[in-house]
Protein backbone atom coordinates (compact mmCIF):
# COMPACT_ATOMS: atom_id res chain seq x y z
CA UNK A 1 0.00 0.00 0.00
CA UNK A 2 2.82 2.18 0.55
CA UNK A 3 5.05 2.59 -2.69
CA UNK A 4 1.21 2.46 -4.21
CA UNK A 5 0.49 5.65 -2.41
CA UNK A 6 3.80 7.08 -2.88
CA UNK A 7 4.02 6.67 -6.91
CA UNK A 8 0.20 7.93 -6.86
CA UNK A 9 1.33 11.09 -5.26
CA UNK A 10 4.22 11.72 -7.62
CA UNK A 11 1.89 10.89 -10.39
CA UNK A 12 -0.46 13.87 -9.43
CA UNK A 13 2.34 16.40 -8.72
CA UNK A 14 3.26 17.31 -12.90
CA UNK A 15 -0.59 17.83 -13.40
CA UNK A 16 -0.89 20.80 -10.15
CA UNK A 17 2.59 21.55 -11.00
CA UNK A 18 1.18 23.01 -14.53
CA UNK A 19 -1.20 25.03 -12.52
CA UNK A 20 0.79 26.30 -9.99
CA UNK A 21 1.15 30.05 -10.96
CA UNK A 22 -2.72 29.96 -11.10
CA UNK A 23 -3.82 33.24 -9.59
CA UNK A 24 -6.43 35.65 -8.91
CA UNK A 25 -8.14 38.14 -11.05
CA UNK A 26 -10.84 39.06 -8.54
CA UNK A 27 -11.22 39.09 -5.08
CA UNK A 28 -10.98 35.37 -3.51
CA UNK A 29 -14.18 34.08 -1.73
CA UNK A 30 -13.54 32.43 1.12
CA UNK A 31 -15.22 30.07 2.94
CA UNK A 32 -15.88 27.07 5.10
CA UNK A 33 -18.28 24.18 4.14
CA UNK A 34 -21.15 24.57 7.17
CA UNK A 35 -24.89 24.66 7.38
CA UNK A 36 -26.68 27.82 7.33
CA UNK A 37 -27.96 28.83 11.29
CA UNK A 38 -31.61 26.71 11.33
CA UNK A 39 -33.40 29.73 12.47
CA UNK A 40 -36.45 30.97 11.74
CA UNK A 41 -35.75 33.38 8.65
CA UNK A 42 -40.03 34.98 8.48
CA UNK A 43 -39.16 35.81 12.35
CA UNK A 44 -39.51 39.49 13.07
CA UNK A 45 -35.08 40.48 12.85
CA UNK A 46 -33.00 43.00 15.10
CA UNK A 47 -29.30 43.39 13.69
CA UNK A 48 -26.66 44.90 15.99
CA UNK A 49 -23.30 45.97 15.31
CA UNK A 50 -21.22 44.65 18.38
CA UNK A 51 -17.49 45.55 16.44
CA UNK A 52 -15.16 46.68 14.08
CA UNK A 53 -11.51 46.78 13.81
CA UNK A 54 -8.80 46.22 11.37
CA UNK A 55 -6.03 43.80 13.16
CA UNK A 56 -2.80 44.90 12.26
CA UNK A 57 -0.01 45.21 14.70
CA UNK A 58 -2.50 43.79 17.23
CA UNK A 59 -0.80 41.07 19.64
CA UNK A 60 -1.64 41.74 23.14
CA UNK A 61 -4.12 44.12 21.95
CA UNK A 62 -7.76 42.73 21.97
CA UNK A 63 -11.17 44.61 20.71
CA UNK A 64 -12.73 44.66 23.50
CA UNK A 65 -16.41 46.49 23.40
CA UNK A 66 -19.61 46.99 25.70
CA UNK A 67 -23.08 45.20 24.24
CA UNK A 68 -25.83 46.03 25.56
CA UNK A 69 -28.78 43.87 24.56
CA UNK A 70 -31.62 45.60 21.96
CA UNK A 71 -34.79 46.08 22.66
CA UNK A 72 -36.96 45.85 19.63
CA UNK A 73 -37.47 42.54 19.03
CA UNK A 74 -38.99 41.79 22.15
CA UNK A 75 -37.71 41.50 26.19
CA UNK A 76 -33.89 40.54 25.73
CA UNK A 77 -33.81 36.81 26.50
CA UNK A 78 -37.37 35.85 25.29
CA UNK A 79 -35.64 35.50 21.13
CA UNK A 80 -36.31 32.58 19.31
CA UNK A 81 -32.49 32.46 18.24
CA UNK A 82 -29.37 34.61 17.71
CA UNK A 83 -26.93 34.71 15.29
CA UNK A 84 -23.65 35.94 14.81
CA UNK A 85 -22.43 37.44 11.32
CA UNK A 86 -18.18 37.51 11.10
CA UNK A 87 -16.76 39.04 7.82
CA UNK A 88 -13.62 39.79 7.20
CA UNK A 89 -11.58 41.03 4.43
CA UNK A 90 -7.85 41.21 3.92
CA UNK A 91 -4.77 42.02 1.11
CA UNK A 92 -1.16 40.74 0.91
CA UNK A 93 0.57 38.26 2.61
CA UNK A 94 0.21 36.95 5.99
CA UNK A 95 -0.28 33.86 7.81
CA UNK A 96 -3.39 32.77 9.69
CA UNK A 97 -4.30 34.05 13.05
CA UNK A 98 -6.65 32.25 16.06
CA UNK A 99 -9.79 34.39 16.91
CA UNK A 100 -11.13 34.02 20.04
CA UNK A 101 -14.75 35.45 20.78
CA UNK A 102 -15.60 36.23 24.81
CA UNK A 103 -18.67 37.51 25.97
CA UNK A 104 -19.38 37.80 29.37
CA UNK A 105 -16.04 35.94 30.16
CA UNK A 106 -17.19 32.91 27.79
CA UNK A 107 -15.38 31.47 25.33
CA UNK A 108 -18.47 31.49 22.40
CA UNK A 109 -16.59 31.18 19.04
CA UNK A 110 -13.39 30.01 18.31
CA UNK A 111 -12.22 30.74 14.87
CA UNK A 112 -9.02 31.39 12.65
CA UNK A 113 -8.32 33.23 9.26
CA UNK A 114 -8.00 32.07 6.33
CA UNK A 115 -4.51 33.02 4.75
CA UNK A 116 -4.80 36.53 2.60
CA UNK A 117 -3.39 36.87 -1.65
CA UNK A 118 -2.19 39.70 -2.76
CA UNK A 119 -3.95 42.40 -5.34
CA UNK A 120 -7.60 41.78 -4.90
CA UNK A 121 -7.34 40.06 -1.84
CA UNK A 122 -9.57 37.51 0.38
CA UNK A 123 -13.22 38.05 2.01
CA UNK A 124 -14.99 35.79 3.95
CA UNK A 125 -18.30 35.39 5.97
CA UNK A 126 -19.22 33.03 8.24
CA UNK A 127 -23.20 33.06 10.13
CA UNK A 128 -22.69 31.09 13.27
CA UNK A 129 -25.40 30.18 15.53
CA UNK A 130 -25.06 31.21 18.89
CA UNK A 131 -29.02 30.48 20.57
CA UNK A 132 -27.29 28.03 23.06
CA UNK A 133 -26.04 31.87 25.03
CA UNK A 134 -29.11 33.25 25.04
CA UNK A 135 -28.76 33.52 29.12
CA UNK A 136 -25.35 35.66 28.32
CA UNK A 137 -27.14 38.40 25.59
CA UNK A 138 -29.83 39.08 27.97
CA UNK A 139 -27.73 41.14 29.61
CA UNK A 140 -25.43 43.90 29.19
CA UNK A 141 -21.63 42.24 29.13
CA UNK A 142 -18.07 42.91 28.05
CA UNK A 143 -17.53 41.59 24.39
CA UNK A 144 -13.95 40.65 23.64
CA UNK A 145 -11.82 39.78 20.04
CA UNK A 146 -8.73 38.33 20.47
CA UNK A 147 -6.98 38.00 17.11
CA UNK A 148 -3.36 38.26 17.90
CA UNK A 149 -1.53 39.36 14.46
CA UNK A 150 1.87 40.62 13.13
CA UNK A 151 3.52 42.56 10.97
CA UNK A 152 6.96 42.28 9.94
CA UNK A 153 8.91 42.20 6.71
CA UNK A 154 7.44 39.55 4.71
CA UNK A 155 3.76 39.86 6.20
CA UNK A 156 1.83 42.82 5.90
CA UNK A 157 -1.98 41.60 5.67
CA UNK A 158 -4.05 42.88 7.92
CA UNK A 159 -7.52 41.37 8.94
CA UNK A 160 -10.61 44.17 8.68
CA UNK A 161 -13.59 42.52 10.93
CA UNK A 162 -16.92 43.20 11.08
CA UNK A 163 -18.93 41.34 13.82
CA UNK A 164 -22.75 41.24 13.57
CA UNK A 165 -25.78 40.25 15.87
CA UNK A 166 -28.98 39.31 14.47
CA UNK A 167 -31.62 38.58 17.32
CA UNK A 168 -34.83 36.85 16.28
CA UNK A 169 -38.27 37.07 18.14
CA UNK A 170 -40.53 35.12 19.51
CA UNK A 171 -43.87 34.54 18.21
CA UNK A 172 -46.56 31.85 18.81
CA UNK A 173 -45.86 30.35 15.62
CA UNK A 174 -41.98 30.51 16.81
CA UNK A 175 -41.34 30.27 20.82
CA UNK A 176 -38.75 31.50 23.37
CA UNK A 177 -35.86 28.98 22.59
CA UNK A 178 -35.13 26.75 25.49
CA UNK A 179 -32.45 27.91 27.54
CA UNK A 180 -30.19 27.53 30.57
CA UNK A 181 -30.64 29.38 33.89
CA UNK A 182 -27.32 30.30 33.66
CA UNK A 183 -24.29 29.84 32.10
CA UNK A 184 -20.49 29.88 34.54
CA UNK A 185 -17.23 30.30 32.77
CA UNK A 186 -14.58 28.07 33.00
CA UNK A 187 -12.02 30.41 31.94
CA UNK A 188 -9.35 32.76 32.83
CA UNK A 189 -11.68 35.73 33.50
CA UNK A 190 -9.60 38.37 32.16
CA UNK A 191 -11.18 41.52 30.73
CA UNK A 192 -8.77 42.66 28.24
CA UNK A 193 -8.23 39.56 25.92
CA UNK A 194 -9.61 36.42 25.08
CA UNK A 195 -10.03 34.06 28.53
CA UNK A 196 -8.95 30.93 27.12
CA UNK A 197 -6.37 29.35 28.77
CA UNK A 198 -2.64 27.69 27.85
CA UNK A 199 -2.10 24.24 28.98
CA UNK A 200 0.42 22.53 30.07
CA UNK A 201 0.11 23.30 33.31
CA UNK A 202 -3.31 22.20 33.84
CA UNK A 203 -5.49 25.36 34.31
CA UNK A 204 -7.86 25.18 37.50
CA UNK A 205 -11.01 27.62 38.46
CA UNK A 206 -13.28 27.51 41.80
CA UNK A 207 -16.84 27.87 40.60
CA UNK A 208 -19.87 27.68 42.57
CA UNK A 209 -22.86 26.44 40.89
CA UNK A 210 -26.14 27.27 42.50
CA UNK A 211 -27.64 25.20 45.52
CA UNK A 212 -30.67 24.88 43.74
CA UNK A 213 -28.90 23.14 40.63
CA UNK A 214 -30.51 19.88 39.08
CA UNK A 215 -28.48 19.81 35.83
CA UNK A 216 -25.32 21.28 34.97
CA UNK A 217 -23.72 20.84 31.51
CA UNK A 218 -20.10 21.50 30.52
CA UNK A 219 -19.07 22.44 27.00
CA UNK A 220 -15.34 22.38 26.01
CA UNK A 221 -13.17 24.34 23.44
CA UNK A 222 -9.71 23.16 23.04
CA UNK A 223 -7.15 23.28 20.15
CA UNK A 224 -3.75 22.68 19.78
CA UNK A 225 -0.77 25.30 19.20
CA UNK A 226 2.78 25.82 18.81
CA UNK A 227 4.53 22.43 18.69
CA UNK A 228 0.91 20.94 19.31
CA UNK A 229 -1.07 22.52 16.26
CA UNK A 230 -0.36 19.19 14.36
CA UNK A 231 -0.95 16.69 17.52
CA UNK A 232 -1.58 13.51 15.03
CA UNK A 233 1.66 14.27 13.83
CA UNK A 234 3.93 13.62 17.15
CA UNK A 235 5.40 10.18 17.00
CA UNK A 236 5.98 8.05 19.97
CA UNK A 237 8.68 8.78 22.68
CA UNK A 238 9.82 5.25 21.83
CA UNK A 239 10.40 5.51 18.51
CA UNK A 240 11.44 9.12 18.39
CA UNK A 241 15.17 8.23 18.29
CA UNK A 242 14.70 6.12 14.89
CA UNK A 243 13.10 9.33 13.62
CA UNK A 244 15.73 12.67 11.65
CA UNK A 245 16.71 14.67 14.24
CA UNK A 246 14.06 17.89 14.37
CA UNK A 247 11.93 15.59 12.07
CA UNK A 248 9.56 15.50 14.37
CA UNK A 249 7.99 16.29 17.89
CA UNK A 250 7.64 13.48 20.77
CA UNK A 251 5.48 12.37 23.18
CA UNK A 252 2.91 10.57 20.59
CA UNK A 253 -0.30 11.53 18.75
CA UNK A 254 -2.82 10.93 21.06
CA UNK A 255 -4.40 13.48 23.00
CA UNK A 256 -7.58 13.32 25.48
CA UNK A 257 -9.01 16.86 26.97
CA UNK A 258 -10.16 16.12 30.67
CA UNK A 259 -12.49 17.92 32.66
CA UNK A 260 -11.97 17.21 36.12
CA UNK A 261 -13.81 18.61 39.62
CA UNK A 262 -12.45 18.50 42.44
CA UNK A 263 -9.34 16.22 41.02
CA UNK A 264 -11.41 13.65 39.76
CA UNK A 265 -12.11 12.73 35.77
CA UNK A 266 -15.83 13.99 35.10
CA UNK A 267 -15.53 13.76 31.61
CA UNK A 268 -13.53 13.86 28.16
CA UNK A 269 -13.09 14.45 24.63
CA UNK A 270 -11.00 12.81 21.57
CA UNK A 271 -10.63 16.62 19.70
CA UNK A 272 -11.17 16.71 16.00
CA UNK A 273 -8.25 17.32 13.77
CA UNK A 274 -8.67 20.90 12.49
CA UNK A 275 -6.14 22.19 9.83
CA UNK A 276 -5.65 25.40 9.80
CA UNK A 277 -5.42 26.98 6.28
CA UNK A 278 -1.20 27.88 6.58
CA UNK A 279 -1.29 24.17 7.82
CA UNK A 280 1.11 21.22 5.98
CA UNK A 281 0.07 22.83 2.07
CA UNK A 282 -1.69 26.09 2.40
CA UNK A 283 -2.91 25.75 -1.66
CA UNK A 284 -4.96 22.93 -0.21
CA UNK A 285 -7.32 25.28 1.58
CA UNK A 286 -8.17 28.12 -1.49
CA UNK A 287 -11.56 29.22 -1.20
CA UNK A 288 -12.73 25.80 0.65
CA UNK A 289 -10.90 26.03 3.83
CA UNK A 290 -10.26 22.58 5.62
CA UNK A 291 -13.19 21.74 7.84
CA UNK A 292 -13.50 23.27 11.50
CA UNK A 293 -10.69 25.72 10.43
CA UNK A 294 -13.58 29.14 10.43
CA UNK A 295 -15.21 27.28 13.47
CA UNK A 296 -14.26 25.27 15.39
CA UNK A 297 -16.09 22.35 16.83
CA UNK A 298 -16.50 21.87 21.14
CA UNK A 299 -17.87 18.85 23.31
CA UNK A 300 -20.50 18.68 25.78
CA UNK A 301 -20.38 16.31 28.60
CA UNK A 302 -22.85 15.86 31.03
CA UNK A 303 -22.09 16.97 34.83
CA UNK A 304 -25.31 16.04 36.38
CA UNK A 305 -24.36 13.38 38.45
CA UNK A 306 -21.82 15.56 40.20
CA UNK A 307 -24.62 17.90 41.19
CA UNK A 308 -24.85 16.07 44.52
CA UNK A 309 -21.13 17.93 45.26
CA UNK A 310 -21.78 20.71 43.32
CA UNK A 311 -24.68 22.46 45.23
CA UNK A 312 -23.41 22.33 48.69
CA UNK A 313 -22.98 25.56 48.95
CA UNK A 314 -18.80 25.43 48.49
CA UNK A 315 -16.72 26.63 45.97
CA UNK A 316 -15.47 23.45 43.80
CA UNK A 317 -12.31 23.42 41.62
CA UNK A 318 -12.92 22.62 37.79
CA UNK A 319 -9.84 21.92 35.58
CA UNK A 320 -8.95 21.01 32.31
CA UNK A 321 -5.90 19.90 30.99
CA UNK A 322 -4.78 17.72 27.91
CA UNK A 323 -3.03 14.18 28.56
CA UNK A 324 -1.11 12.28 25.80
CA UNK A 325 -0.65 8.55 26.07
CA UNK A 326 2.88 8.44 27.25
CA UNK A 327 3.83 7.22 30.80
CA UNK A 328 3.48 10.57 32.12
CA UNK A 329 0.92 11.47 30.00
CA UNK A 330 3.17 14.77 29.21
CA UNK A 331 2.01 16.89 26.10
CA UNK A 332 4.49 19.54 24.59
CA UNK A 333 3.53 23.30 24.32
CA UNK A 334 0.50 24.04 24.09
CA UNK A 335 -3.32 23.94 24.26
CA UNK A 336 -5.80 26.61 24.07
CA UNK A 337 -8.43 25.36 26.53
CA UNK A 338 -11.65 26.94 28.04
CA UNK A 339 -15.07 25.86 29.16
CA UNK A 340 -18.49 26.80 30.27
CA UNK A 341 -21.16 25.20 32.56
CA UNK A 342 -24.75 25.25 31.01
CA UNK A 343 -26.66 25.11 34.43
CA UNK A 344 -30.59 24.30 35.09
CA UNK A 345 -31.98 25.39 38.31
CA UNK A 346 -35.06 23.93 40.20
CA UNK A 347 -38.10 26.92 40.84
CA UNK A 348 -38.32 25.90 44.21
CA UNK A 349 -34.95 27.41 45.31
CA UNK A 350 -34.59 25.41 47.86
CA UNK A 351 -31.26 23.46 47.85
CA UNK A 352 -30.97 20.15 45.69
CA UNK A 353 -29.73 16.81 47.56
CA UNK A 354 -28.59 13.61 46.67
CA UNK A 355 -25.23 11.09 46.03
CA UNK A 356 -23.31 9.58 43.79
CA UNK A 357 -24.19 6.04 43.32
CA UNK A 358 -21.33 4.67 40.95
CA UNK A 359 -17.94 6.36 39.71
CA UNK A 360 -15.86 4.48 37.66
CA UNK A 361 -13.57 6.42 35.49
CA UNK A 362 -9.55 6.32 35.91
CA UNK A 363 -7.46 9.13 35.70
CA UNK A 364 -6.12 8.57 32.06
CA UNK A 365 -7.02 6.62 28.90
CA UNK A 366 -5.75 2.39 28.46
CA UNK A 367 -2.97 2.98 25.78
CA UNK A 368 -0.75 0.72 23.95
CA UNK A 369 2.46 1.59 21.79
CA UNK A 370 3.36 -0.83 18.66
CA UNK A 371 6.29 -0.45 15.98
CA UNK A 372 8.86 -1.76 13.73
CA UNK A 373 11.89 -0.47 12.09
CA UNK A 374 12.68 -2.20 9.03
CA UNK A 375 16.61 -3.09 8.30
CA UNK A 376 15.75 -0.36 4.80
CA UNK A 377 15.09 1.98 7.70
CA UNK A 378 11.63 2.32 7.20
CA UNK A 379 9.62 3.19 10.40
CA UNK A 380 6.16 2.23 11.60
CA UNK A 381 4.62 2.99 14.74
CA UNK A 382 1.11 2.78 16.07
CA UNK A 383 -0.39 4.18 19.04
CA UNK A 384 -3.86 2.81 20.38
CA UNK A 385 -6.35 3.98 23.02
CA UNK A 386 -9.28 3.77 24.99
CA UNK A 387 -11.59 5.19 27.80
CA UNK A 388 -14.22 4.16 29.63
CA UNK A 389 -16.56 6.15 32.03
CA UNK A 390 -19.65 5.29 33.59
CA UNK A 391 -21.44 7.41 37.04
CA UNK A 392 -24.73 7.08 38.00
CA UNK A 393 -26.33 9.60 41.09
CA UNK A 394 -29.55 9.88 42.81
CA UNK A 395 -30.55 13.75 42.81
CA UNK A 396 -33.82 15.31 44.88
CA UNK A 397 -34.41 18.73 43.62
CA UNK A 398 -36.13 21.35 46.22
CA UNK A 399 -39.13 20.83 44.56
CA UNK A 400 -38.97 16.86 46.03
CA UNK A 401 -38.60 15.16 42.39
CA UNK A 402 -36.08 12.36 42.57
CA UNK A 403 -33.87 11.53 39.09
CA UNK A 404 -31.49 8.73 38.54
CA UNK A 405 -28.97 9.86 36.53
CA UNK A 406 -26.74 7.94 34.27
CA UNK A 407 -23.99 9.29 32.79
CA UNK A 408 -21.55 7.15 30.42
CA UNK A 409 -18.48 7.54 27.81
CA UNK A 410 -16.48 5.36 25.62
CA UNK A 411 -14.36 6.11 23.29
CA UNK A 412 -11.52 4.52 20.82
CA UNK A 413 -8.36 5.91 19.39
CA UNK A 414 -5.92 4.68 16.67
CA UNK A 415 -2.96 6.60 15.17
CA UNK A 416 -0.74 4.63 12.24
CA UNK A 417 2.26 6.57 11.30
CA UNK A 418 3.96 5.50 8.41
CA UNK A 419 8.16 6.76 7.58
CA UNK A 420 9.62 5.57 4.04
CA UNK A 421 11.44 6.34 1.21
CA UNK A 422 14.69 7.69 3.53
CA UNK A 423 11.70 9.34 5.48
CA UNK A 424 10.56 11.09 2.03
CA UNK A 425 7.04 9.64 1.97
CA UNK A 426 4.95 10.31 5.69
CA UNK A 427 1.50 9.31 5.80
CA UNK A 428 -0.50 9.26 9.13
CA UNK A 429 -4.11 7.17 9.50
CA UNK A 430 -6.08 8.12 12.15
CA UNK A 431 -9.57 7.55 13.57
CA UNK A 432 -10.98 8.53 16.79
CA UNK A 433 -14.49 7.60 17.43
CA UNK A 434 -16.87 7.17 20.57
CA UNK A 435 -20.09 7.40 22.16
CA UNK A 436 -21.61 10.05 25.07
CA UNK A 437 -25.13 9.13 26.53
CA UNK A 438 -26.73 10.62 29.40
CA UNK A 439 -29.95 9.52 30.71
CA UNK A 440 -32.36 11.69 33.24
CA UNK A 441 -34.71 8.97 34.67
CA UNK A 442 -34.60 6.76 31.05
CA UNK A 443 -34.58 9.99 28.88
CA UNK A 444 -32.23 11.03 26.59
CA UNK A 445 -30.32 14.30 27.92
CA UNK A 446 -26.88 13.70 25.97
CA UNK A 447 -25.90 12.09 22.62
CA UNK A 448 -22.58 11.86 21.28
CA UNK A 449 -21.58 9.66 18.39
CA UNK A 450 -18.89 10.38 16.29
CA UNK A 451 -16.10 9.19 14.34
CA UNK A 452 -13.21 11.34 13.11
CA UNK A 453 -10.88 9.97 10.42
CA UNK A 454 -8.11 11.46 9.14
CA UNK A 455 -5.32 10.37 6.36
CA UNK A 456 -2.55 12.27 5.29
CA UNK A 457 0.09 11.52 2.83
CA UNK A 458 3.04 13.76 2.24
CA UNK A 459 5.48 13.10 -0.13
CA UNK A 460 8.66 14.61 -0.82
CA UNK A 461 9.43 15.61 -5.12
CA UNK A 462 12.85 16.36 -3.94
CA UNK A 463 15.45 15.04 -1.37
CA UNK A 464 15.37 18.44 0.54
CA UNK A 465 11.90 18.50 0.73
CA UNK A 466 11.32 21.54 -0.61
CA UNK A 467 9.04 20.34 -3.71
CA UNK A 468 6.29 18.12 -2.06
CA UNK A 469 2.66 16.98 -2.83
CA UNK A 470 0.19 15.93 0.00
CA UNK A 471 -2.67 14.23 -0.18
CA UNK A 472 -5.72 14.84 2.57
CA UNK A 473 -8.84 12.41 3.61
CA UNK A 474 -10.40 14.00 6.50
CA UNK A 475 -13.74 12.76 7.71
CA UNK A 476 -15.94 14.62 10.69
CA UNK A 477 -19.14 12.43 11.30
CA UNK A 478 -21.17 13.36 14.35
CA UNK A 479 -24.83 13.03 15.77
CA UNK A 480 -24.90 15.13 18.79
CA UNK A 481 -27.77 16.29 21.56
CA UNK A 482 -25.56 18.52 23.11
CA UNK A 483 -28.48 19.51 26.33
CA UNK A 484 -32.36 18.97 26.40
CA UNK A 485 -32.70 22.48 25.43
CA UNK A 486 -29.68 22.67 22.69
CA UNK A 487 -30.97 21.72 19.79
CA UNK A 488 -29.73 17.79 17.96
CA UNK A 489 -27.95 17.36 15.20
CA UNK A 490 -26.44 15.02 12.59
CA UNK A 491 -23.50 15.92 10.35
CA UNK A 492 -21.82 14.25 7.77
CA UNK A 493 -18.72 15.72 6.44
CA UNK A 494 -15.83 14.18 3.86
CA UNK A 495 -13.12 16.40 2.67
CA UNK A 496 -10.55 14.93 0.16
CA UNK A 497 -7.85 17.42 -0.78
CA UNK A 498 -4.31 17.40 -2.98
CA UNK A 499 -1.91 19.51 -2.68
CA UNK A 500 1.51 21.10 -4.78
CA UNK A 501 4.02 23.12 -3.22
CA UNK A 502 7.36 24.71 -3.72
CA UNK A 503 9.27 26.73 -1.50
CA UNK A 504 11.51 28.55 -2.84
CA UNK A 505 13.83 31.65 -2.04
CA UNK A 506 12.14 33.43 -5.30
CA UNK A 507 8.97 32.77 -3.96
CA UNK A 508 6.96 29.94 -3.09
CA UNK A 509 4.36 28.68 -5.49
CA UNK A 510 1.52 25.37 -5.81
CA UNK A 511 -1.39 24.55 -6.34
CA UNK A 512 -4.03 22.20 -4.90
CA UNK A 513 -8.02 20.85 -5.32
CA UNK A 514 -10.34 20.35 -2.62
CA UNK A 515 -14.03 18.57 -2.89
CA UNK A 516 -16.28 18.85 0.01
CA UNK A 517 -19.56 16.45 0.45
CA UNK A 518 -21.06 17.70 3.48
CA UNK A 519 -24.78 17.27 4.98
CA UNK A 520 -26.95 18.46 7.77
CA UNK A 521 -30.42 17.31 9.27
CA UNK A 522 -31.70 18.11 12.97
CA UNK A 523 -34.01 17.14 15.47
CA UNK A 524 -36.49 20.33 14.11
CA UNK A 525 -36.58 18.80 10.80
CA UNK A 526 -34.04 21.20 9.15
CA UNK A 527 -32.02 19.95 6.53
CA UNK A 528 -29.02 21.25 4.24
CA UNK A 529 -26.46 19.15 1.78
CA UNK A 530 -23.94 20.53 -0.68
CA UNK A 531 -20.98 19.26 -2.68
CA UNK A 532 -18.56 21.38 -3.87
CA UNK A 533 -15.22 21.16 -5.36
CA UNK A 534 -12.63 23.73 -6.15
CA UNK A 535 -9.37 22.92 -8.68
CA UNK A 536 -6.68 26.05 -8.47
CA UNK A 537 -8.72 28.44 -6.68
CA UNK A 538 -11.70 28.13 -8.89
CA UNK A 539 -15.05 26.47 -7.79
CA UNK A 540 -15.68 23.97 -10.23
CA UNK A 541 -19.28 22.21 -9.11
CA UNK A 542 -21.39 23.50 -6.29
CA UNK A 543 -24.47 22.31 -5.80
CA UNK A 544 -26.83 23.07 -2.50
CA UNK A 545 -30.14 21.84 -0.77
CA UNK A 546 -32.27 21.19 1.96
CA UNK A 547 -34.72 23.16 3.33
CA UNK A 548 -31.67 25.48 4.66
CA UNK A 549 -30.15 26.30 1.44
CA UNK A 550 -30.50 29.69 0.10
CA UNK A 551 -32.81 30.06 -2.53
CA UNK A 552 -30.24 30.68 -5.35
CA UNK A 553 -27.02 29.46 -5.78
CA UNK A 554 -23.78 32.14 -5.07
CA UNK A 555 -21.63 32.37 -8.34
CA UNK A 556 -18.35 32.65 -7.26
CA UNK A 557 -15.97 34.47 -9.24
CA UNK A 558 -13.24 32.68 -11.63
CA UNK A 559 -9.52 33.63 -11.43
CA UNK A 560 -7.23 33.56 -14.38
CA UNK A 561 -3.48 33.71 -14.61
CA UNK A 562 -2.20 36.53 -13.96
CA UNK A 563 0.99 37.21 -11.61
CA UNK A 564 1.97 34.93 -9.25
CA UNK A 565 0.82 34.61 -5.70
CA UNK A 566 2.45 35.57 -2.86
CA UNK A 567 2.26 32.58 -0.14
CA UNK A 568 3.96 31.98 3.05
CA UNK A 569 6.10 28.83 3.79
CA UNK A 570 3.76 26.09 5.50
CA UNK A 571 3.98 25.34 8.56
CA UNK A 572 5.14 21.82 8.58
CA UNK A 573 4.60 18.85 11.77
CA UNK A 574 7.78 18.90 13.67
CA UNK A 575 8.05 22.53 12.75
CA UNK A 576 10.53 21.51 9.61
CA UNK A 577 12.33 24.11 8.54
CA UNK A 578 12.77 24.05 4.41
CA UNK A 579 14.84 26.37 2.12
CA UNK A 580 15.76 29.77 3.12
Amino acid sequence: MLPLLARFCKSTAAALLLASFTVRAAVLVDFQVAQPPPLPQDAKQCTVQILQRTFGFSFGQAEVVEFTPPTDCGEPGSWAGISLNFTVTSNGTQFDRLGIFTFQNVEIWRTSTPEPTRGDGIIWTFLKDVTRYTPLFAKPGTFILQLDNLLQTGLDGQYATTLHATFFASSPRHPPAPKANEIIPVSTLANNTGNDASVPPTFSLNVTVPRNAVQVFAELYASGNGNEEFWYFNTANQFLNDLPNGFTFGDGPFREVRLLIDGQVAGVAFPYAVIFTGGIAPTAWRPITSYGAIDLPTYFLDLTPFVPVLTDGNPHTISLDVASAEDSHAINQNWFVSGNLQVVTDPSGKPTTGKITKYEASPFAVANTTGSVGTNGDVNVTVAASRSIHVEAEITSGSGKTSHVVWSQNLEFSNTQQFSDDFGVQIVSQTASGTFTSTHDGVQSLVDQFSFPLNINITNLTPDGSSFVTHFDHSYERTSLPAPFILGSTIHERQLATAFFTISSSGNFGNGTNSNTFSYTDLAGNTYDREVTAVNNNITADHQGGTLAPRSEIALPNFAQHTPLVIPKPRLPGARKIGN
